[in-house]
């Protein structure tokens, strides 16, 4: 068992000053000296170096970013390429991962499974002065998300597919972060998951505060959307995209299917997913697929509940309250893990 944390980020102003700020944060912390570790024998290979063509897709999507990974590069003393590849989103292969998600009309509840070494431990918001939407939710890379809720209340969450047959393209996490910033409702969010250029195969799960809720199977040869309550780790369109093994997928949709039927408000949808006699909630931290966090968000209040580990009472944010300019105290959200690993924003990996 690991005692395990996020820190709670907040933060109001413009993206290169954000940058900055969490430039200045990173200096202090062990995030990146154990990503340097992790990846650094793979980056030669994996990283896209068309910094030119990163910085078009930026500006065109989203460039209040552009201006967050200048103010990082200045705060770490390093140069935008250095940066780009960092934190631009377009960086590097993804490994397996098992998520869940389940969706009604006025919440969504999320698992978000992988393993605890690849978890940066950071929850943050957001709101942005210059351009783009206020944002709640955990970081991937940085500047990126796995799932999160913005100002107008439109959720997102995704479910990695493959990784097979790859493309140039923006990372699941960056692709949720564009998603957060830039559209306000479901359809605005559709429309750019048709346009926006995917690396690899993820659903991804949305929900806005008219209760509009639809799953975007994309993968970087086609963009679908279907009507689904449940998501796990397979198309259920697009089937030819994939995986061969599909059994934990499969058995996760089978116990929320299962179960959904005695659920009847959040708080129960939240234990079905983070209590671990239920069947959704993974250990399997070992193969990139236990469940680090669990999540659900209510878009018409804005309210975001969050959890570390299994068996644990949500941590509730009321993110309307925050964005009336009202922080909130705490500093941290703390959890346990069934793991002998912990976060790489807590030591030094040896």
């Amino acid at each position: 068992m690991q005692q395990v944390y996020s820190d709670i980020i907040q933060y109001r102003g413009k993206h290169y000053d954000f940058g900055y700020y969490q430039g200045s944060l990173l200096k202090n912390s062990f995030i990146l000296p154990n990503r340097k570790k992790q990846w650094g024998p793979i980056k030669d290979r994996h990283f896209i170096i068309d910094h030119h063509r990163i910085k078009e897709l930026l500006h065109h999507y989203a460039p209040g970013i552009w201006e967050e990974l200048h103010g990082l590069a200045d705060a770490l003393k390093m140069n935008i390429q250095e940066a780009i590849q960092e934190f631009g989103g377009y960086y590097l292969e993804y490994g397996r991962s098992g998520c869940s998600i389940y969706t009604e009309a006025h919440y969504m509840v999320r698992n978000y499974d992988n393993a605890p070494s690849t978890y940066e431990g950071r929850y943050l918001m957001y709101q942005p002065t210059d351009v783009g939407y206020a944002t709640i939710g955990p970081t991937m890379q940085i500047t990126g998300r796995t799932d999160g809720m913005n100002e107008h209340g439109l959720v997102m969450g995704y479910n990695f597919i493959n990784r097979k047959q790859s493309s140039d393209g923006f990372l699941c996490n960056m692709i949720g972060r564009i998603i957060l910033e830039s559209c306000r409702n479901v359809q605005e969010a559709i429309n750019l998951l048709k346009e926006i250029p995917h690396r690899h195969t993820f659903s991804y799960v949305l929900l806005d505060i008219h209760g509009e809720k639809k799953v975007v199977e994309a993968s970087p040869r086609a963009v679908v959307v279907q009507e689904s309550s449940i998501c796990t780790n397979h198309f259920q369109k697009l089937t030819n995209e994939n995986r061969f093994r599909m059994d934990d997928s499969l058995r996760r949709y089978r116990a929320i299917e299962q179960q959904s039927v005695n659920v009847f408000n959040p708080y129960q949808a939240f234990q079905m997913f983070n209590r671990t006699e239920y069947g959704v909630f993974s250990t399997k931290y070992g193969a990139w697929a236990g469940t680090l966090h669990t999540a659900l968000y209510l878009p018409k209040t804005k309210n975001a509940w969050f959890a570390l580990g299994g068996n644990r009472e949500p941590f509730m944010f009321d993110f309307d309250r925050w964005l009336q300019g009202r922080d909130t105290n705490f500093k941290r959200i703390k959890g346990v893990l069934s793991s002998s690993e912990v976060f790489v924003n807590m030591k030094y990996m040896a």
